[in-house]
């Protein structure tokens, strides 16, 4: 086992010993994704306090977890929801309950929870380490109270970006031998030599909108319709498509059963630490990009508020951050925004945790787009599904 493996899952594993061991009940509580933030981060920040209550952290299984804890109803996600973001791109109205000061949640929920009234904005002026956030991650967060996106000083900051990742493509190197080649870019998913070897995400606006990046538009173009061909382009990958999944798309991978998937850089870097016959590659073309996100719940207690501000600013720290990025498997936005020299050489030589400069310039987020826009999207998907399902 490779020594940072073995320090990751450690780590991991202390941080819910630390948690299950505490029998008192802090003022301040964090939710946070399970595996997302080492123990050493925790320690650090304790000592830090000099003698104060230190926080809580409270690990879930999923961001859907968390998203559904948001808005107080832990128990109802379902099957339509997989993955790191969800099929259902239609908010509902919830009333929120939840009691934790702090929680993690995916980019791809603020747009919802904003809508939703769950959130209490943030004051950036009270962040001392926000001016080094890069600019991309704080266009992200700054929204008007519909959710959507504000340009200059107006809206408000809504969350505060913790590590980000990409969507990647794995795949097996023996076989990519056998064939001389290996993925570099999405164009690559639709030769003839991979039909029927490859698992695709159980995701719309990954799927269509790495054909759109292939066809040389945004993963957020506004009208699908104005794209020539996109339907064609969809039921020709299609035939190369054995599964969609967006939860165990590895282990067919793994067991050779396909050659190629589709994947989020997180699940990938850590199945290629184990498994030396997988490989992975961040397409050149550009990605999408996501990343997880530290929110106030409007119905929190609210006992501390410099206390969420300490550790926004603790996982700021450019040390932390780069610390947080070796050890989880996904890299700290202040990372990307720093001069790669002053970087440690683990962190700058591993193109999975720092892909290239011109490969993150042509990569974009996943946007909140308008009602007619996700209409279209679900429209198309249910029609490329449907033609999966008769042809098989």
């Amino acid at each position: 086992m490779k020594r940072r493996s073995f320090l990751l899952g450690t780590s991991l594993l202390a941080l819910e010993a630390a948690v299950s061991g505490c029998s008192a009940t802090p003022a301040f509580e964090i939710e946070l994704l399970k595996d997302t933030v080492p123990i050493q981060m925790v320690n650090r920040f304790r000592r830090q306090l000099e003698g104060r209550s230190a926080p809580r952290f409270v690990p879930k299984a999923s961001l859907n977890a968390l998203y559904e804890q948001l808005r107080g109803d832990e128990n109802s996600s379902g099957p339509d929801e997989p993955g790191r973001f969800p099929l259902n791109l239609i908010p509902r109205r919830q009333t929120a309950t939840g009691s934790a000061d702090l929680v993690m949640i995916g980019d791809f929920w603020l747009t919802r929870a904003i809508q939703q009234d769950w959130l209490r904005p943030l004051n950036p002026e009270e962040l001392q380490q926000w001016p080094q956030l890069p600019q991309r991650w704080q266009n992200l967060v700054r929204r008007n109270r519909q959710g959507e996106l504000v340009a200059g000083d107006d809206g408000q900051i809504w969350a505060a970006p913790y590590r980000s990742g990409t969507t990647a493509i794995a795949y097996r190197r023996d076989r990519f031998e056998e064939l001389g080649w290996t993925p570099t870019d999405w164009g690559d998913l639709w030769r003839e030599e991979l039909r029927d070897r490859i698992s695709l995400l159980n995701q719309p606006r990954e799927v269509i909108g790495l054909t759109l990046k292939k066809l040389g538009y945004s993963y957020n173009t506004a009208d699908l319709d104005t794209v020539p061909n996109l339907k064609e382009e969809l039921l020709a990958l299609q035939q190369n498509v054995r599964l969609y999944d967006s939860d165990n798309y590895l282990k067919p991978l793994i067991l050779g059963d396909t050659w190629l998937a589709l994947g989020w850089s997180t699940d990938i870097s850590a199945a290629v630490q184990r498994q030396h016959d997988l490989g992975i590659a961040i397409p050149r073309s550009g990605t999408a990009l996501w990343t997880d996100l530290w929110v106030k719940p409007k119905a929190a207690p609210a006992a501390d508020d410099n206390l969420a501000r300490e550790w926004i600013d603790f996982c700021w720290q450019p040390n932390i951050a780069a610390q947080m990025s070796l050890l989880t498997g996904a890299t700290s936005p202040i990372v990307w925004g720093a001069n790669r020299a002053d970087l440690p050489p683990d962190l700058r030589d591993n193109p999975q945790l720092l892909p290239d400069a011109e490969i993150l310039e042509r990569s974009e987020f996943l946007l909140p787009l308008p009602e007619s826009t996700l209409k279209q999207y679900r429209d198309l998907w249910r029609e490329i599904r449907q033609e999966l399902i008769i042809n098989n």
